[in-house]
């Protein structure tokens, strides 16, 4: 028998004896603790990459099969909602004094408007970069790409959407004072201002953060309210570029007249959907997807 060989059968050998040995002691563990210990155990043990890739994948798996007419309205909702990460950022902005240390503060009322959409299950478009991805990362077909992109369309269709209802209310109704109006205008012209290449690039870190967020409520080992705060002030702390509470800052100056459509379309919109685009998906779903791909095909090879 060749030499190579034998070491490999050698080395299966050995890792289904550690194996079996691992397993064997976790039982008699079992054994004798009492069933409140065993139960704290569970509760303590941290889920693997496998099980929060599952958790995220499922989820996507009931996005996709969501009629059309409840993503759209989730959608729209989401959109409207999402005005308030900025009408947040421009209470803080016109209340507190002017400091250094002022965007640090203000970027937490940017998480309000992510705390009402994430914690509400609204359709956020930014969330299905990778929740709705992973499915078809498991199971590659021209059905499953298709359906990806008919709930990408409709989603961010519908974002937008409820982005420009919001933006028509802040700019057109009497309900916010005019020292606010002047904060939200200058918020919004800060952040559609950069230019495609720049716009592209800083939407690639917000992209990346909101996979990244939507990773972690899934393992639910923390609250889920400090993470989307932590994680979506981030966001606006570091000038990062959100597509979706960045269509509302774009609605809002197209509206008022401060900001061209051919600039609004092609220097901030397209850029920075595909740097989220780029973020959420190329980035952390491919390396989401490849630290689990292994044990994921081992499952269903058992599996079968």
């Amino acid at each position: 028998m060749p030499a190579e060989t034998e070491s490999k059968i050698r080395r299966k050998v050995e890792e289904n004896e550690s194996r079996r040995q691992q397993a064997e002691s976790e039982r008699k563990e079992q054994e004798t603790n009492e069933p409140d210990e065993e139960e704290a155990v569970r509760e303590a043990s941290h889920l693997s990459a496998k099980l929060v890739y599952q958790v995220v994948r499922r989820e996507g798996d009931e996005e996709l099969r969501r009629p059309r007419t409840s993503l759209f309205w989730s959608g729209v909702a989401a959109g409207v909602c999402i005005s308030f990460s900025v009408i947040g950022e421009a209470l803080f902005k016109t209340y507190l004094p002017d400091t250094t240390w002022l965007p640090l503060i203000e970027s937490l009322g940017y998480t309000l408007g992510f705390l009402i959409v994430i914690v509400g299950r609204m359709q956020l478009f930014t969330e299905n970069t990778l929740t709705t991805v992973l499915p078809l990362l498991a199971r590659p077909s021209l059905y499953n790409l298709w359906c990806v992109a008919r709930l990408w369309a409709i989603v961010l269709g519908a974002n937008v959407i409820g982005c420009f209802i919001a933006a028509a209310f802040i700019a057109w109704m009497p309900t916010f004072e005019p020292d606010i109006l002047a904060s939200i205008t200058e918020i919004s012209k800060h952040a559609t201002e950069h230019g495609a290449w720049i716009g592209f690039a800083k939407a690639v870190p917000a992209g990346l953060l909101i996979a990244a967020l939507v990773w972690m409520l899934a393992a639910g080992e923390q609250d889920n309210l400090v993470i989307i705060i932590v994680m979506t002030w981030l966001i606006a702390a570091g000038g990062f570029t959100h597509i979706i509470a960045g269509s509302v800052e774009m609605a809002y100056l197209l509206l008022i007249g401060e900001l061209g459509l051919m600039a609004a379309i092609f220097s901030f919109f397209i850029p920075v959907f595909l740097g989220n685009v780029v973020g959420g998906t190329l980035v952390f779903g491919l390396i989401t997807w490849g630290q689990v791909r292994e044990e994921v095909r081992d499952a269903n090879d058992k599996a079968s």
